[in-house]
């Protein structure tokens, strides 16, 4: 059995100005126990400027969050720069070549997916989603985007809703942020 502790299921969209990420609360261990039911993995940093949701091994994604807040605090900011800069530390071997996690952060202007293994992904279209039920988050986010008037918060809530009812490391007790 595995036995780590895992945050499951993020999406983010922008849309009109407005960017939301949402994040259910389940934490499971390993495969077959939820530990937790409302954990809270989606939250503002950086005097709220800033909103981020983080997915995969629990100690990895703190880890991951932890480096990317010095980095936003270091740049004053600037969202693209601190990605970039955490990305540039695992090319320089200045940290441990794989966490477990991935975040999407964001900011008024930007939307990164940053990996564990020192990856800066803009997405695609205004909507991205990671972890467990990220593809089916993302499906059904791409669908609302496209076939709705729904603000970005009720694209990212609705699709994680819906990542829910399929995925079994997911469920209904979400969290939106939107900056």
């Amino acid at each position: 059995m595995n036995s780590q502790f895992r945050g499951t299921t993020i999406c983010g969209v922008r849309r009109n100005g407005k960017t939301a990420i949402a994040g259910d609360g389940q934490v499971t261990f390993g495969e077959n126990i939820v530990f937790k039911s409302n954990a809270v993995k989606v939250r503002r940093i950086y005097n709220d400027k800033v909103i981020l949701g983080f997915a995969g091994g629990v100690a990895d994604a703190f880890t991951l969050t932890e480096r990317f807040e010095a980095m936003l605090n270091k740049y004053s900011g600037n969202l693209m720069r601190s990605a970039v800069e955490l990305a540039e530390l695992w090319r320089n071997d200045k940290l441990p070549r794989r966490l477990e996690a991935m975040m999407i952060v964001a900011d008024k202007e930007n939307m990164f997916i940053l990996s564990g293994s020192g990856e800066v992904i803009e997405p695609d279209g205004g909507v991205c989603a990671i972890g467990s039920g990220g593809n089916y988050a993302l499906a059904a986010a791409r669908a609302l985007y496209q076939e709705t008037d729904y603000d970005a918060a009720t694209i990212a809530k609705k699709a994680l809703n819906i990542a829910a009812d399929i995925c079994i490391f997911t469920n209904g007790n979400i969290t939106v942020e939107e900056v």
